[in-house]
């Protein structure tokens, strides 16, 4: 089962009748969301997102599940000037550029996770960090992606997460933000437009979810009094992941963004950060 959620209210653009639109994507075993953008004015004018009933075993179970979406959305179906592909998924590792050697991928993800001799590894090149992070894409999603639109760019979602946080203008000690998908979320904390860690990890109890923000926390000696957390995505304050993450952190805000379209979505400001904000 596929629950599909079209978000935007009202369309003031007709997609048909723009020339100058791109398409930016995102997927993981839990979802796909996508979002139109006029290359134009650089707005964001449509937002569909659909959420599987259950995270999915496979890559190939989500290629059947992205045929079916594919054929039944027109707007999927549309020429666009450019399409952006993000990864999401937690088979990544950061490597500073210093030490990275493209001949060695596998083995940065060793480190991580287990490969397998056929796994197509890629990496991004995360250039406000002078870091490259290393990942597995799913090439199968790849390959019926350009079968439909031809050729595209395609990233790690962390990657974008990392490049999106490092704009915003952040405080010179340590600060955690916190992005939240449905089973999963990342974890990135900064100090001084520096990255002092990034890993994301699956959860499934509210228990599973604050053991990790506090395991982390106490990694790198942030006073749970006094240091700064920040949610984006998948968390509202009534949620049971929040009220247990206030009980022991007391310094929670959320990372609302100022794109125009939330003003047309049924949804929070700090929803869907990598796609939606600004």
């Amino acid at each position: 089962m596929i629950r599909k959620t079209v978000l935007k209210k009202t369309s003031k653009i007709s997609l048909k009748k723009t020339k100058d639109i791109a398409l930016s994507i995102q997927f993981s075993l839990d979802g796909f969301s996508f979002c139109v953008i006029d290359t134009v004015t650089q707005e964001k004018i449509y937002f569909t997102e659909y959420q599987f009933a259950e995270t999915l075993n496979s890559p190939e179970d989500l290629l059947s599940k992205i045929e079916l979406i594919f054929k039944g959305n027109a707007n999927l179906q549309l020429d666009y000037n450019s399409v952006t592909v993000l990864h999401q998924n937690n088979l990544y590792t950061l490597v500073p550029s210093s030490y990275f050697d493209e001949g060695s991928l596998a083995t940065y993800l060793n480190f991580n996770i287990k490969t397998l001799n056929t796994d197509f590894i890629a990496f991004d090149e995360i250039t406000a960090i002078d870091a490259k992070n290393v990942y597995i894409p799913y090439i199968n999603i790849n390959n019926y992606l350009f079968q439909n639109f031809g050729e595209f760019e395609y990233k790690h979602h962390i990657s974008v997460l990392i490049e999106k946080l490092l704009k915003i203008e952040s405080l010179k000690e340590k600060t955690m933000y916190v992005n939240v998908y449905k089973n999963s979320f990342d974890i990135i904390v900064i100090e001084d437009k520096k990255i002092i860690i990034s890993n994301s990890f699956l959860y499934h109890s509210k228990e599973d979810f604050i053991y990790y923000i506090l395991f982390t926390a106490e990694q790198i000696q942030l006073n749970t009094e006094e240091f700064n957390l920040y949610f984006m995505g998948e968390i509202a304050t009534d949620s049971d992941i929040f009220k247990i993450t206030y009980t022991y952190i007391k310094n929670i805000f959320f990372l609302e963004s100022q794109n125009a379209i939330f003003e047309d979505l049924e949804a929070s400001n700090h929803s869907n950060f990598t796609l939606l904000s600004s």
